[in-house]
């Protein structure tokens, strides 16, 4: 038995494609319409069985407002997504505005046919692969970029966090053990383990790092630094200049 559906896509071409693909396969289709932006007011009107809604930003912000509209309005409707390659939050987005399934929109005729017999079945219309992959990042979240100077403050103890602090600063070693009131060959070795851990040769590329991913912006944040930076003291107890990052031997 055939299914009563709409189709609507961002692209005209893609949604009538696909209508009239489905029209030969003995389903009918009450509309192909194009762009999305009437299409919840259209598909309440019409009230098909399943609405294919096409999208090529699963991710976007809003872009599942429709399918909320629509299962407010019409709970009956299965909304199956067709959209690419999707993040798994893109997948998550859509079923949790409603969908009641999500197929990659270079999927075989055969395979959107199967989501939409699923979906007005009632049943989660999704590849097992896709879900998988949905479920694993979601609980197995990878690092996001901006995460980057969190990860690294977490290979330091705080010692080796003012440590760096003062490089950034443009202490050499001298003056880095002054500060901290420790040998210089303590502060030599301090110096060697971030230089390890953050997996750069030299100081300059160590204050370049830390810059870069918001480490020492972290750090203070985090009272990890707490006070670390500021410069030599100098005659009548005043903070002396800090000078620029140099190349002074380990």
């Amino acid at each position: 038995m055939g299914v009563r559906l709409m189709v609507v896509d961002e692209h005209r071409l893609h949604a009538e494609a696909l209508a009239s693909a489905l029209k030969l396969r003995g389903h009918r289709v009450l509309a192909a319409a194009a762009p999305t932006a009437g299409a919840a007011e259209l598909v309440v009107s019409r009230a098909p069985e399943v609405c294919l809604l096409g999208t090529a930003a699963p991710a976007e912000p809003g872009v599942f407002d429709p399918v909320v509209t629509i299962k407010r309005e019409r709970p009956q409707v299965a909304v199956v997504v067709l959209g690419p390659v999707p993040s798994p939050r893109g997948i998550a987005a859509a079923f949790a505005a409603g969908a009641s399934g999500y197929v990659r929109h270079d999927e075989r005729i055969e395979g959107v046919e199967r989501a939409m017999m699923k979906a007005r079945a009632g049943e989660a219309a999704v590849a097992p692969q896709l879900l998988q992959g949905a479920f694993t990042e979601l609980l197995n979240p990878a690092a996001q970029p901006d995460d980057e100077g969190q990860r690294l403050l977490r290979l330091l103890t705080p010692r080796e966090v003012e440590v760096l602090v003062r490089v950034a600063e443009g202490e050499d070693t001298r003056l880095i053990a002054a500060g901290m009131r420790i040998a210089p060959s303590t502060a030599r070795t301090h110096v060697q383990r971030v230089l390890m851990k953050l997996g750069v040769g030299s100081r300059l590329e160590a204050a370049a790092l830390a810059a870069r991913t918001g480490l020492l912006d972290r750090a203070a944040s985090s009272g990890a630094a707490a006070g670390s930076a500021v410069g030599p003291v100098g005659p009548g107890g005043s903070a002396g200049p800090v000078g620029p990052v140099g190349p002074d031997v380990l």
